[in-house]
């Protein structure tokens, strides 16, 4: 489901669309009509959405369209700074790669969409959405100058989305689930997180490194490419593992969980066992992958055991690795319970994903001014609150 698209010089793998998702399952909020934005000539309301917090920037259009209740991604492109081996990405080269390749993707995006639906972006685009954190400064404000630009070249009004909010509301909408309790696994966040009060309230979460980054210092320490991104090699590498489990420190601490003693345990590992022949490489990743993922399936457990719920969505960059959803499918099986997951379109940051959370904050009210369009590194999941959800009260179990 990839194809190339090459424009200005740049190739840019883009995403296969997806077909339109059910509103009505989701228990929202009704949208108050007549709308609050701007619409085309055929009522429907379409949205730009640019994420740049790390190191991929991706550019989404989303339409909705009031008459089937329905949202559709009519594009997806996303491009990605590719660090060498063995180096991470820093902030100011990330914000040159996003600097570089956003006015294609801007193009990309809008020439795709306008193939499933035609529509002129300086009259039919109610807003543009871009996302105020958290993630790394620089990329971060990179995109919010190109979003400001955009909202000032299509007369349209600009919505500040929370990134970890965005990761929730395309999981919501991508899976048809109403109200699961949330595994966020992403390079720079690690929660869990269940839905009260109008808030998307943290049960558990690290606290020291994310689960993300600790594989990706992981892969640099065993010289694994970054290449399309060190997890996936990891994932990839422990399937050929599995003969030799290295035991390693198991760190929960209540709902919360600890990434960093692991990380040093294994390197430890790496530098002794691994250098005199005793494990692999694919051992070494395989335990590790297991070790983690337990954690994580065990406080996600509690959660849902607290909150009464069924249904479980993985969320962000890690939530699609395949050991991670098999391990989370055999403990929501055994408790009649739902896994929702996603692959790497929707689980890898994306523009689609902040369309989606800026698109029910446009339509119930919610806009940035131009003088408010900041962005930020810190930005708590629960700081945001999601007037487009009614309030639910939870039911212990």
């Amino acid at each position: 489901f990839n194809k190339i698209v090459t424009m200005t010089r740049v190739t840019i793998t883009t995403t296969a669309t997806e077909g339109p998702c059910d509103a009505k399952c989701l228990g929202n909020f009704p949208i108050p009509s007549p709308p609050l934005h701007k619409t085309t000539a055929k009522g429907y309301t379409i949205v730009i959405g640019i994420e740049g917090s790390a190191n991929k920037i991706g550019v989404g259009v989303l339409l909705y369209d009031p008459a089937k209740d329905t949202y559709e991604t009519l594009s997806n492109p996303r491009k990605t700074f590719i660090s060498p081996t063995g180096h991470g990405f820093l902030p100011k080269e990330t914000s040159w790669h996003h600097q570089n390749h956003v006015v294609a993707l801007v193009r990309t995006a809008i020439s795709e969409a306008q193939q499933h639906e035609p529509f002129l972006p300086n009259k039919d685009i109610a807003a543009v959405c871009y996302t105020q954190g958290p993630g790394m400064g620089a990329p971060l404000r990179s995109c919010a100058v190109a979003a400001r630009t955009l909202s000032l070249l299509f007369q349209c009004p600009l919505v500040a989305v929370n990134h970890c909010v965005a990761h929730i509301e395309m999981g919501r909408v991508a899976t048809s689930a109403p109200n699961p309790v949330v595994l966020y696994v992403s390079g720079g966040n690690t929660q869990v997180i269940a839905y009260n009060d109008q808030r998307y309230r943290i049960f558990g979460e690290t606290i020291d490194i994310a689960i993300g980054n600790c594989l990706d210092r992981f892969a640099r320490i065993i010289g694994l490419s970054n290449d399309p991104s060190p997890g996936y090699n990891i994932e990839q590498l422990a399937l050929l593992g599995g003969h030799v489990f290295i035991p390693l420190p198991y760190t929960v601490k209540g709902m919360d969980v600890s990434f960093s003693g692991i990380l040093t345990h294994i390197e430890q590992e790496a530098k002794t066992n691994l250098q005199k022949g005793h494990v692999t490489k694919a051992d070494l990743c395989f335990s590790l992958q297991e070790t983690l993922f337990a954690m994580l399936v065990e406080i996600t457990e509690r959660a849902m055991a607290h909150c009464g719920q069924n249904q479980v969505l993985i969320v962000g960059g890690v939530g699609c690795n395949k050991r991670l959803q098999q391990m989370m499918q055999c403990m929501v099986s055994e408790r009649g319970g739902e896994l929702c997951a996603m692959d790497h379109r929707y689980c890898i940051d994306n523009g689609a994903m902040i369309a989606q959370a800026g698109i029910l904050a446009l339509q119930h009210g919610i806009t940035t001014n131009l003088e408010d369009s900041t962005c930020t590194q810190r930005y708590r999941t629960d700081q945001v609150q999601t007037i487009w959800r009614p309030p639910i009260v939870w039911k212990h179990s």
